[in-house]
């Protein structure tokens, strides 16, 4: 049984990553959020595995096609390589159970809240989830990471509106942008080294 010994950031897209234009698949329109050049260097340096966690589903409702998806993910990952910033992985979920493209209208267990995309990642990537992060702009964000067995940050930055509140959907922490939620993950990281050396 191979040990699972990675540590992660579990990074929603839209709004957490990057700015939030709705249902968006055109590089020109592709724009880090305030915050996030700082956030994911600073995530690096501390030996995080990155990977994006994306509901998509603009392909389930006809909107792009799953190619669009990637080839907008490519342009992240360039976006952020001029940066020398890079990720381990893209997960995206193209379902919706009311899409109308049937090849990907279903119920499935990859779309948040569901876990299914971390879950992925974990096993393919040797990911201790418990000493892992999930970060997003909403609650279903915040349920998926918890599902998991994440611990799990919410960014506050206006984009959840519903607050339908139940013990999955509380977040451990919550931050206005990628650099102060590394901030709280670096100070909760210290404060467990001083109370375990061992783990140093």
């Amino acid at each position: 049984m191979i040990r699972k010994k990675n540590k992660a950031i579990f990074l929603d897209k839209d709004g957490t990553l990057l700015e939030d234009v709705p249902y968006n698949v055109n590089p020109a329109l592709i724009k880090l959020q305030y915050g996030a050049l700082e956030g994911l260097r600073s995530l690096k340096k501390k030996g995080f595995l990155m990977f994006i966690i994306s509901n998509q589903s603009g392909v389930a409702l006809g909107y792009f096609a799953l190619e669009d998806v990637w080839n907008a993910d490519e342009a992240v990952r360039q976006k952020l390589a001029d940066q020398n910033i890079s990720l381990d992985g893209s997960y995206y979920c193209p379902h919706h159970p009311n899409g109308n493209v049937p090849e990907f209208t279903k119920i499935c267990n990859c779309r948040k809240p569901e876990p299914g995309m971390l879950l992925q990642a974990a096993e393919e990537h040797q990911v201790d989830l418990s000493a892992s992060w999930m970060i997003g702009d909403i609650l279903n964000d915040v349920e998926a990471g918890n599902r998991a067995g994440c611990k799990t940050i919410l960014i506050e930055n206006g984009n959840e509106t519903e607050w339908r509140l139940d013990r999955n959907r509380i977040p451990d922490l919550v931050a206005a942008n990628l650099a102060e939620a590394a901030q709280l993950i670096a100070t909760i990281n210290h404060l467990i080294i001083s109370f375990n050396p061992e783990l140093h």
